[in-house]
């Protein structure tokens, strides 16, 4: 533990359209997996906290969903969420995409921050794949938008620039306590942090094939005299199509997410899982108001 006369603590909020590596970043600032990822877009549903520790300085990054046009009461809540975020931070990071650039989801992100005349630190992701002078086109062409601060070039992915970032934010932070345990790496409960690792394998595993018509909820967690634990989860879709899928020939498949999900689990908590999937069809489970609540998102928003 630091000498508390001298701590730093203060909140990092992560904004930018979906898939642009969110989520990839703040698990890479913490050193551990606290947010799932996938190449589906908007796979982050609602806010979480990773928390990080830089010299004196405790750093709270709020991963918020990707910013999109809202279709669903779910898309509503997932951007009510990422807006709430932006707001919460004592600073802001805006993420873009160095492949894909500047596409339509940032562009309506920046004429937000512009009406709303809220300043961010630019990050360009993913550095790695694109070449030098595109790049220095497109941290100019950002420039004159006139709402970033600080440009930072990164690849979250392999962590090539994150430390310089993180030097960077830490000797943003305002003077004060810390406001979690030196250990703490993240706000989620285990049970939510388990049920969304094994949401992500069943992105994973069907990206193409299954629509976002799918959550799952940890229904159980018993604790085993032995040590390990007992998880038993329901994966919950709209409709009995999407049930087969999941399933898959002989329940090859729903094994096959069981499996990657469990190793995973046992990586984390450090500990033997036994893990049971179940599959329910639930039409309209996207209206329910108790998932937006364990979600800690707005219903109504």
């Amino acid at each position: 533990m630091t000498d508390g006369a001298n701590q730093r603590c203060g909140f990092i909020a992560v904004l930018g359209a979906p898939n642009v590596g969110k989520s990839t970043l703040v698990n890479q600032m913490v050193g551990a997996k606290v947010s799932i990822v996938s190449p589906k877009v908007q796979t982050t549903r609602a806010r979480v906290m990773g928390i990080a520790i830089r010299g004196d300085a405790q750093l709270v990054f709020i991963d918020t969903p990707g910013i999109f046009e809202p279709r669903r009461r779910l898309d509503r809540a997932m951007v009510a969420a990422a807006w709430g975020g932006v707001g919460d931070g004592d600073v802001r990071l805006f993420l873009i995409d160095g492949e894909k650039g500047i596409d339509s989801n940032s562009k309506k992100i920046i004429e937000r921050l512009k009406k709303q005349n809220i300043r961010c630190h630019l990050v360009i992701n993913k550095v790695d794949k694109v070449n030098k002078p595109e790049l220095l086109e497109l941290a100019a062409s950002l420039s004159k938008q006139e709402i970033f601060d600080e440009i930072f070039m990164i690849s979250a992915l392999s962590g090539d620039g994150v430390g310089d970032l993180a030097d960077f934010l830490a000797k943003q932070m305002p003077a004060g306590p810390w406001h979690f345990p030196e250990d703490q790496m993240s706000d989620m409960t285990e049970r939510l942090l388990a049920a969304e690792i094994t949401r992500e394998k069943l992105y994973l595993e069907l990206h193409q094939e299954l629509p976002y018509a799918a959550t799952v909820e940890t229904e159980t967690w018993t604790e085993k005299p032995d040590g390990s634990v007992r998880i038993e989860q329901v994966i919950f879709v709209e409709r009995d199509s999407q049930k087969a899928i999941i399933l898959g020939k002989g329940g090859a498949q729903i094994k096959k997410i069981g499996e990657s999900s469990r190793k995973e689990l046992e990586e984390i908590l450090s500990r033997r899982v036994h893990l049971f999937l179940f599959v329910k069809v639930r039409e309209k489970w996207g209206d329910d108001p108790e998932r937006y609540r364990d979600w800690g998102l707005d219903f109504g928003a």
